[in-house]
C-alpha cells in the first residue's frame, strides 16, 4: 500500500494554510446561496486554489431560485400577549413564501409522521409547531422539510420549527427545495420561545400570529474547481478522476464556520498537499467547492450534470468536518470506501466511525443517486442533531486549528490512496441504487420533490 511521504504529513500537521483561509471565509459573514457573500466566498476558494498551485482554477456560474430574508415575527395573541421579533428568537426559513397567519398553535412534538396523524383533526387551519429533534426510537433522521410538508398537507396555515438546543438560537434551514417557494409561511424559533409556546398549548388554546417578509427571485450561484494529477480526457489525457468536494455557501444568519467553511478550506488544503506528490497520482483529482448546497444541493447537481460521471472513480465529500478530529464517514453502501478510511485511520491510530446507509443529505447524493461511489465525510460531535449548525452559533471560536490539520492529514491520505490504480470501488446502476434506498428516505425525497427515479417507476 502506498503512503504519503513523511514530509507531506509533516506539512499537513504544521501548516496554517487552511485555517487562515477559514478565517477569511467566516469574515465574509453572510454566504447565502445566490448572494454577494457566496460570490466572495467562491473567490476566496479560487484564490486558495491558485495559491496552492493547482491547475486551471476557475469559477463557474449557474442560475438558481434565490431567497432574501426580510423581517419576521411571532406574536402570542393569547393567553398572554407577547411579540418575538429579535433574530435571537425567530427567523424565517429559506424557501418560505412571504405571508401572515393568525391561528391556534398545535404542538406536534418531534414532528414524526405518527404525531402529525394523531393531531390531524386539530391541524386544519392551525399553526403547526415541531421540534428540531429526531426521537431516539426513529430509524433515521427526520428532516425539517418533511415536518414542514406534513404541516401543509394536514391543512396548517403556517409552520413553526423550534430548536431543541438551548441558548436563544432559532434554527434555520431550507423548506422549499424543488417546490420552492413552499406553500405556507415558516419560521424557526429558539428552544426558549418554543418551550413557552409548548407550555401555553398544553394548558389550553394558544393563538399566535406568524409574519414573514422575504423575497423569492432568480439568482446566480457559483462552483469553484481546480485539478491536480494527470490530465483527464477533457484535457487531452486519459486518466480517470476522483473528486474531493465541499460546499462554500452557508445560511445567512451564521458565519458557517463548521458548516461548511471548514470543508471548503479542507478541499484547498488537500489539493495543496497532493500537489507535492502530483507525479505519484494515477488518477486526476478534481477539487470542487459547490454553491447552493443549503437550498437543494444545486451546485453538486450542476457539477454532476456537466461532467463525465463514467470517468469518476469516487467522490469524497466534506461537510461539517471540524467539530472534532474524529472522522465520521458515511459510505452510502460502498464498502471499499469504508475500508479505505478505516485503513487510513488505523495507520494513524485515529478513531473513525462509518455508516453504510444511503443518505440523500449532502452534496455526495447528486453522485450517489447515479451510482457513483461517494462518501459523506464529517467529524463526530457530542451534540445531538445539528448542534450549533444552522444557527447564529456556528462561529470560528467553536473550532480548533489542530482538528482541522488532523482531518486534512487523514483526508489527504485517503485521497492519495484512492488516486492509485491499485484502489478500486464497484459502482452501482441507478436501478440498484433506487432499490437499496431505505423506504423512509424514499418517502422524504418524494415529499420534497427530490425523487430522481420517476423514469424507473411503473
Amino acid at each position: 500500500m502506498v503512503h504519503l511521504p513523511d514530509a507531506v504529513v509533516g506539512d499537513a500537521q504544521t501548516s496554517l494554510f487552511a485555517w487562515n483561509r477559514l478565517v477569511d471565509l467566516v469574515d465574509v459573514g453572510n454566504r447565502m446561496a445566490g448572494q454577494q457573500g457566496e460570490a466572495e466566498g467562491a473567490q476566496i476558494i479560487h484564490d486558495a486554489f491558485e495559491a496552492a498551485g493547482l491547475r486551471n482554477p476557475r469559477i463557474e456560474a449557474f442560475e438558481i431560485p434565490g431567497w432574501w430574508r426580510g423581517d419576521s415575527s411571532l406574536t402570542v395573541e393569547s393567553p398572554s400577549q407577547r411579540t418575538h421579533g429579535g433574530s435571537h428568537q425567530v427567523v424565517a426559513l429559506p424557501g418560505t413564501p412571504a405571508g401572515e397567519a393568525t391561528a391556534p398553535i398545535v404542538d406536534v412534538g418531534d414532528g414524526t409522521y405518527e404525531e402529525f396523524d394523531a393531531k390531524s383533526d386539530q391541524l386544519d387551519g392551525a399553526i403547526a409547531m415541531a421540534s428540531s429533534k429526531t426521537p431516539e426510537h426513529a430509524d433515521r433522521w427526520l428532516h425539517r422539510m418533511e415536518k414542514y410538508v406534513n404541516a401543509a398537507d394536514h391543512g396548517a396555515v403556517a409552520f413553526v420549527f423550534r430548536n431543541h438546543i438551548a441558548g436563544a438560537l432559532p434554527p434555520t434551514g431550507e423548506v422549499g427545495y424543488n417546490n420552492r417557494p413552499g406553500p405556507i409561511p415558516a419560521v424557526g424559533v429558539s428552544r426558549e420561545v418554543g418551550a413557552r409556546l409548548e407550555r401555553y398549548a398544553a394548558e389550553g388554546e394558544c393563538e399566535v400570529t406568524v409574519e414573514v417578509d422575504c423575497r423569492n427571485e432568480p439568482a446566480t450561484s457559483r462552483n469553484v474547481e481546480a485539478f491536480v494529477g494527470p490530465e483527464g480526457p477533457d484535457e487531452g489525457g486519459d486518466a480517470e478522476e476522483i473528486l474531493v468536494t465541499a460546499h462554500v455557501d452557508a445560511h445567512d444568519i451564521a458565519d458557517g464556520a463548521n458548516d461548511n467553511g471548514a470543508g471548503s478550506v479542507l478541499v484547498a488544503e488537500v489539493g495543496r498537499l497532493l500537489s507535492q506528490v502530483e507525479d505519484d497520482l494515477d488518477s486526476r483529482v478534481r477539487l470542487v467547492t459547490f454553491g447552493s448546497e443549503e437550498i437543494g444541493l444545486r451546485g453538486a447537481y450542476h457539477c454532476a450534470e456537466t461532467i463525465d460521471l463514467s470517468n469518476v472513480k469516487c467522490v469524497i465529500n466534506l461537510d461539517g468536518a471540524c467539530s472534532s478530529r474524529n472522522l465520521r464517514v458515511g459510505t452510502n453502501g460502498f464498502c471499499a470506501l469504508g475500508e479505505l478510511f478505516r485503513a487510513v485511520a488505523d495507520e494513524f491510530d485515529a478513531p473513525v466511525s462509518t455508516g453504510s446507509s444511503i443518505s440523500p443529505h449532502g452534496d455526495q447524493w447528486a453522485f450517489v443517486q447515479e451510482g457513483v461511489p461517494a462518501t459523506m465525510t464529517s467529524t463526530t460531535s457530542d451534540q445531538s442533531g445539528r448542534g450549533w449548525g444552522h444557527t447564529h452559533a456556528d462561529t470560528l471560536d467553536k473550532l480548533d486549528s489542530r482538528d482541522l490539520r488532523d482531518v486534512a492529514t487523514l483526508v489527504t491520505e485517503a485521497a492519495y490512496r484512492a488516486a492509485q490504480d491499485e484502489f478500486s470501488v464497484e459502482r452501482r446502476t441507478r436501478k440498484e441504487t433506487r432499490n437499496t434506498i431505505d423506504e423512509g428516505y424514499v418517502q422524504e425525497l418524494k415529499m420534497g420533490g427530490r425523487w430522481p427515479y420517476n423514469d424507473l417507476e411503473g
